[in-house]
C-alpha cells in the first residue's frame, strides 16, 4: 500500500500539466531542460511568478493533488541566516537557500502549508547568481577558522525532485571547488541513485530524516518508506558520503517511546553506527505564525491538535514533555552512538 501512494504520489509531479515560465526565465539552460522533459505540458509565459503563486484564496492541499510548475528568476536574498528552529552543529556562518518553493512530498506537519499561500512549486533557474552570492559569502563570514554551513534542501526535498531539476548534483560539484564550504543535503527520498554515479565529497552531508513506519504512513505523505530511505543512506555510506541521520521531529504519538526506540533498533540493525557522521535529535516544532495558519487550513490531521505551548515564537510540547522525549531518544542513540555525534534541539 505505501509503494503504490509513493508511485501515485510521484506521478503528479512527473507529469506536470502546465509550465508557468517568467519572461527572461527562457534564457537559462535549466528552463529549456524542464520545458523539454515536460513536452507535453501547457505552457503559460507570465511577468512575474507571484502573479501565479502569491494569489489571494488558494487552496493548499487541494492544490498538491494538481501541483503545478512555475520557473522564475530569483532577484535578490540568495541566502538566508540559518533559522533557531533547526541545529547549526556550533558553526557560527550557519545559512540556507531557497532554490525552490515547496516541495513534493505533503508532510501533516510542514511549516510550509503554512508559510506559502500555494501548493504549486516555483523553481528558480538562475543557479549561478546562487553561486555567486555563495562565494561572496564563504569570503566574508564571520569565523574563517570554521566552513561555511549552507542548508540548500531547508524549505524543500531537492533530492526527490533531482531527476527534474539536478540541483543536487550542481551543488555537490559547486562544493568541490569550495574548500571553506560545508554543504547539507537533507531528504526524505530514497532517491540517491540520482546522484550515485558522482564521486563522494567530504564538504557535502546527505542527511536523511527518519521516521517510524507508522509515522511516515500517517503523517509523511507522499515519501519513502522507511526501510527505503535505511537503503538509500546505507548505499551512500558505503559509496564513502558522509551520511546523517535525522531523527526529527519526534512526535508524541500514542506508545511514542515503543515506536521511536524500535526506529532506533531498525536503524542501527540495519546500518553500522560507526559509519555514520553524526544523528539528529528534535521534537515537533512550528513558528507561531505557521503553526496558526495551519490549524486554520488543516481539519484533517490530528497532529496539529496535541497539547502545545508557545515558548517566544515556537509553538512545541512543553519543556518536561521535550525534556522526556530528547532525554529518551538521547539514551536509546547513546547505546549505539557516542554522546559527541548526537546533536539535539531544545
Amino acid at each position: 500500500m505505501q509503494n503504490l501512494k509513493d508511485y501515485a504520489a510521484s506521478s503528479r509531479w512527473n507529469n506536470f500539466s502546465h509550465l508557468y515560465v517568467e519572461r527572461g526565465a527562457d534564457e537559462y539552460s535549466l528552463t529549456r531542460r524542464i520545458r523539454d522533459r515536460f513536452s507535453k505540458a501547457r505552457v503559460v509565459e507570465i511577468d512575474d511568478y507571484k502573479a501565479v503563486f502569491a494569489r489571494p484564496r488558494q487552496r493548499f492541499q487541494a492544490q498538491k493533488e494538481t501541483m503545478k510548475l512555475i520557473l522564475a528568476v530569483k532577484k535578490d536574498r540568495f541566502l538566508y541566516e540559518g533559522s533557531g528552529n533547526s541545529q547549526n552543529f556550533n558553526l557560527e556562518d550557519f545559512y540556507y537557500n531557497t532554490l525552490m518553493f515547496n516541495c513534493v512530498y505533503n508532510c501533516d506537519y510542514c511549516y510550509l502549508q503554512g508559510m506559502y499561500p500555494s501548493a504549486n512549486i516555483v523553481v528558480f533557474v538562475n543557479l549561478e547568481d546562487y553561486f555567486k552570492a555563495t562565494r561572496r559569502a564563504i569570503r566574508e563570514r564571520s569565523n574563517p577558522s570554521q566552513p561555511f554551513y549552507l542548508c540548500i534542501s531547508y524549505d524543500t526535498d531537492l533530492l526527490a525532485f533531482e531527476s527534474v531539476v539536478p540541483y543536487c548534483r550542481a551543488w555537490i560539484e559547486f562544493a568541490r571547488e569550495e574548500p571553506d564550504l560545508l554543504v547539507e543535503i537533507r531528504t526524505k527520498s530514497a532517491a540517491y541513485r540520482a546522484i550515485g554515479d558522482l564521486s563522494p565529497s567530504e564538504r557535502v552531508i546527505l542527511a536523511w530524516t527518519l521516521s517510524p513506519e507508522p509515522v511516515a504512513a500517517r503523517f509523511e505523505h507522499g515519501t519513502a518508506p522507511l526501510n527505503q530511505r535505511l537503503d538509500a543512506a546505507r548505499s551512500a555510506i558505503d559509496d564513502g558520503w558522509p551520511v546523517r541521520l535525522c531523527f526529527d521531529p519526534v512526535l508524541a504519538v500514542p506508545s511514542w517511546e515503543s515506536v521511536y526506540g524500535d526506529l532506533v533498533e531498525e536503524v542501527v540493525r540495519r546500518i553500522e553506527p560507526a559509519a555514520v557522521r553524526d544523528v539528529t535529535v528534535g521534537v515537533f516544532r512550528l513558528s507561531k505564525i505557521h503553526y496558526q495558519r495551519m490549524r486554520r487550513l488543516r481539519r484533517d490531521t490530528p497532529l496539529l491538535y496535541d497539547e502545545y505551548v508557545q515558548e517566544g515564537t515556537t509553538v512545541t510540547y512543553t519543556a518536561e514533555r521535550r525534556e522526556e522525549m530528547t532525554a529518551f531518544m538521547r539514551q536509546r542513540l547513546g547505546d549505539h552512538f557516542e554522546e559527541e555525534r548526537i546533536v539535539t534541539w531544545t
